[in-house]
């Protein structure tokens, strides 16, 4: 059974940074895409951020370009979200997800298969 567990949520002050972590179990992985999404209080779940099993390939949504970074560690199954010039829409809780196959960084939550529990993130102005 897959297990996503997220970590490295808190309370930041706007301007402030953060990064997320999410280790991925249960199964091999070797070309499968991971992906982070946020869901604020009254809002639907949205897309921020994939990356390719490789690394070689990343897509961002346009309100997080130029401030966050995703990236992989595949000897730890491991990806990253390292969230830069934090803003208070930023407020939200950040799933991780993965694709049980295929290396394609899409911003559709209805590509990917397996979700962690989410992270709360709080950006106070």
């Amino acid at each position: 059974q897959v297990q996503l567990v997220e970590s490295g949520g808190g309370l930041v002050q706007a301007g402030g940074s953060l990064r997320l972590s999410c280790v991925a179990s249960g199964r091999t992985f070797s070309n499968n895409a991971m992906g982070w999404f946020r869901q604020a209080p009254g809002k639907e779940r949205e897309f921020v951020a994939a990356i390719s099993w490789t690394g070689s390939s990343t897509n961002y949504a346009d309100s997080v370009k130029g401030r966050f970074t995703i990236s992989i560690d595949n000897a730890k199954n491991t990806v990253y979200l390292q969230m830069n010039s934090l803003k208070a829409e930023d407020t939200a809780i950040y799933y991780c997800a993965v694709r049980s196959t295929g290396s394609g960084t899409f911003s559709s939550a209805r590509r990917y298969d397996y979700w962690g529990q989410g992270t709360q993130v709080t950006v106070s102005s």
